[in-house]
């Protein structure tokens, strides 16, 4: 099946450069580019906006390269705390070494590491002593008393003044971090009170992609941006500061909105003038220009909006959210549209369920079929619809054997006898394994295993949590996996996680 594209990747690149390029033009040669959602593998964007390649701003910023500087901010706050970026199960502190290498292997300048809201934590003294005994430069941010309103003080030698001066070197910095909060505005702000200082021109603007400032506020887009924030209560605004100064419509979110005075009285203060006349006039966003096909993207949002339904109960579930965020997340559902019968993977998976009496699951294929997967003694459900999805897809009949019993059994002697577990299912990791090693002497196999690619973009369903193997096995497929908030026993600690 030909995959729906709705957006043109090379047009976005294309306009987003230009802006950028013409934002630093403004400001006398120097831009802080504050990045807002994730510049590496933005599957968020990829999802609702088909033909968004998730490495689009790190693509476009290559164009840039030699211009471009990195500063990564990390919150002494969410060190301490042991944040971790959900999507990849990683620490922050972890994501700032990973994104550091992923940035070199392209040969972008890192410039160094910011550590925003210091107040003296270990841990982010021990991170701190890591990163420079790896050759990285630190410096510290610290926390303002009044900040954002205090502006007196936080323009002063007692605010900006006392945080450190981030030496940087090319025309434009891109400050960035592993997560949301992590004080990249301020970092930005507290470098143009420095550079304003020193007599260098420099200016400050952000790179958004959503919510699209274009589209109308209540477009499926913009309501999976929503529900993608339900942990932050974000929600979407009109901007009344745009709609003031040039008559138009124009949609940005309430945080930005609540602090555009703010920072418009903070740019006063620094500049004697505001460059801005809205937040939304911060923002270097071009995506609305960029959709080719508006009904495509409109069903890709709701389909978005649906996994984010599950995954906010999910996160209930595990304590990792408030029971208020699910209120938040029926409003979104409710304004959009979107209801879990039009996620197709959700009944099949419950009606195996109830016909067998034990988990099941399904996956959607690309071309719209669905396969499900029952619990046996030898697989578990998830494994069972894998393997059942890769017999489909290589026309391969369901009654053949694909991993023989004599590949099987050693492998659940193994789990049971030696390594402690107690069920001998094989996990979706596990089964994999066995199908490549059959796949060694079995054409059959083999063919089955070529087919791993074609679940890329398929949509899977579980009547119950899955362990964090599973669910990072489907993560590592590409397939987009939603569970149940069910655990499969009634215990009291529990391992599962999406």
């Amino acid at each position: 099946m030909v995959e729906k594209i709705g957006f043109d990747n090379a047009l976005y690149i294309q306009k987003q450069s230009a802006q950028i390029l013409s934002r630093i033009a403004e400001f006398g040669g120097k831009l802080y580019l504050e990045f807002g959602g994730k510049l590496f593998d933005d599957y968020h964007a990829s999802r609702v906006l088909p033909g968004f390649q998730p490495s689009s701003k790190i693509h476009m910023l290559k164009q840039l390269r030699e211009q471009v500087e990195i500063i990564l901010a990390i919150s002494a706050d969410h060190i301490e705390k042991n944040k971790r970026r959900g999507d990849l199960g990683i620490t922050y502190d972890q994501e700032v070494l990973r994104l550091i290498d992923a940035f070199q292997s392209l040969d972008f300048t890192v410039g160094s590491v910011c550590i925003t809201k210091f107040d003296g934590q270990q841990t982010a003294l021990n991170f701190q002593e890591r990163l420079r005994k790896l050759g990285v430069a630190v410096y510290r941010h610290y926390p303002i008393e009044g900040y954002p309103a205090n502006l007196p003080y936080i323009v002063s030698e007692e605010g900006f003044g006392k945080n450190d001066y981030i030496e940087t070197q090319k025309p434009l910095v891109v400050v960035t971090a592993p997560g949301p909060s992590s004080g990249k505005m301020a970092t930005c702000l507290s470098q143009l009170y420095h550079e304003h200082r020193r007599g260098i021109s420099a200016g400050y603007a952000k790179f958004e992609t959503f919510p699209v400032w274009n589209l109308p506020i209540k477009h499926p887009v913009n309501l999976a941006y929503e529900a993608a924030t339900v942990d932050l209560r974000d929600v979407n605004m009109i901007d009344p500061f745009h709609l003031e100064a040039y008559g138009e419509v124009g949609v940005n979110y309430n945080r930005d909105v609540e602090i555009f005075p703010v920072l418009s009285a903070m740019f006063e203060r620094i500049f004697g003038a505001s460059p801005y006349k809205s937040p939304t006039d911060m923002g270097v966003n071009m995506a609305g220009y960029c959709i080719v096909d508006d009904a495509v993207c409109q069903e890709a949002s709701l389909q978005e909006i649906l996994r984010r339904y599950y995954r906010t109960r999910f996160d209930i579930k595990v304590g990792r959210m408030d029971s208020d965020a699910m209120y938040r997340m029926e409003m979104v559902m409710s304004q959009s549209g979107a209801d879990i019968a039009q996620r197709a993977v959700v009944m099949p998976a419950l009606q195996k369920e109830a016909e067998t009496g034990e988990p099941a699951a399904a996956i959607q294929l690309r071309d719209g079929r669905v396969i499900t997967g029952k619990t046996s003694d030898l697989l578990g459900a998830s494994s069972a619809a894998l393997l059942n999805c890769l017999k489909v897809l290589a026309d391969i009949p369901d009654p053949v054997l694909l991993i023989p019993p004599s590949v099987l059994e050693p492998i659940q002697a193994l789990k049971v006898g030696h390594l402690g577990n107690r069920n001998p299912r094989l996990h979706t990791d596990e089964t994999l394994i066995a199908l490549a090693v059959s796949a060694g002497t079995n054409a059959i196999a083999a063919r089955a295993l070529e087919q791993l690619p074609g679940l890329r973009g398929c949509e899977a369903h579980s009547t119950v949590i899955l362990s964090p193997v599973d669910s990072d096995l489907f993560r590592k497929l590409g397939v987009n996996l939603t569970v149940e908030s069910v655990y499969e026993r009634k215990n009291l600690y529990h391992k599962g996680s999406l």
